[in-house]
């Protein structure tokens, strides 16, 4: 449910940028496709300048593993498979968002003058989503494991997306850039206002890259959801400790220590493509030995 909304977001925010005739740059979807569609680049070139077609792709599109309704589908799928150990009050939400997604009048809707009011429903429902599992879940090991997989997705998330805007960069950012050129990254990871009251430097590029990834105090940086991996992953390995249970331990530390303890200034300098490879690759390794750790039969 954390990818749903951060798709949400993204696709929200891409599409107010594109309706300001003050944009600076291309408003194409083509970023946004290659993020969450997964597509072969002769279909994207078709339908990037499409705004309702691409909705229906990210949205409804069955074909489409990382549409909506494809992961609401899968979530609700999950929730069934525990639903003595959640709320009523947390089901009947993914309830909500799943049958939201099947809605038959939701295609023309996304193809329509109305399509940003539909996306406005889908993130009401999914920030609901998300009030309703913090305040009705019990605390315990099943609570850490949701929260495990939020984070470790909320990490993701920000590296993947500022990969992309550095991408669309060329991984340039020797040339300062105003931060109406970052405008699509702030806003899709709910920090345009954050940044705005937190930094006073003119030099945006560094600026931008420390929130995204190093500022503890908001909520989307790579940081801050890594401490929170830091203090779930213990919670649940701290009763019968195996080698295997140690071994994923060591492999989030180094990922961790590499983040919690790296220099901010050698962003202005480092080889920015290489480094979210990296981030990407050793946060899929934390996260294929969790899965093996705990969920293979």
């Amino acid at each position: 449910m954390e990818r749903t909304q951060s798709i949400l977001r993204v696709v929200h925010s891409h599409y107010i940028i594109s309706l300001d005739n003050d944009t600076i740059g291309s408003t194409t979807w083509k970023p946004i496709l290659e993020i969450f569609a997964q597509l072969p680049d002769a279909e994207i070139a078709q339908i990037e300048k499409l705004p309702g077609a691409v909705l229906k792709k990210i949205i409804i599109d069955n074909n489409n593993p990382n549409s909506i309704k494809t992961i609401v589908a899968k979530a609700r799928e999950n929730a069934r498979g525990v639903q003595n150990h959640i709320t009523k009050e947390l089901w009947e939400a993914v309830n909500s968002m799943y049958h939201l997604t099947n809605k038959s009048q939701l295609s023309s809707k996304l193809s329509g003058p109305d399509a940003l009011e539909a996306v406005d429903q889908f993130m009401r429902q999914s920030v609901l989503y998300a009030g309703i599992a913090d305040i009705t879940m019990q605390r315990g090991t099943g609570w850490d494991f949701m929260k495990l997989g939020k984070y470790i997705e909320r990490s993701m998330e920000t590296i993947v997306i500022t990969d992309k805007q550095c991408q669309l960069f060329g991984y340039d950012l020797q040339q300062e850039r105003d931060v109406a050129h970052w405008r699509f990254l702030l806003m899709s990871l709910a920090g345009y206002e954050v940044y705005l009251k937190t930094y006073r430097s003119f030099k945006h590029n560094n600026s931008i890259l420390h929130q995204m990834l190093l500022n503890e105090d908001y909520p989307h940086s790579v940081i801050f959801s890594l401490t929170r991996i830091d203090r779930y992953l213990r919670d649940v390995t701290k009763e019968n400790e195996t080698p295997e249970k140690q071994a994923l331990i060591r492999t989030f530390g180094r990922l961790y220590s590499k983040m919690k303890y790296m220099e901010p200034k050698s962003l202005e300098t480092m080889d920015l493509q290489a480094f979210f490879k990296e981030l990407r690759n050793d946060l899929l390794t934390v996260h294929n030995q969790l899965e093996k750790v705990f969920f293979s039969y």
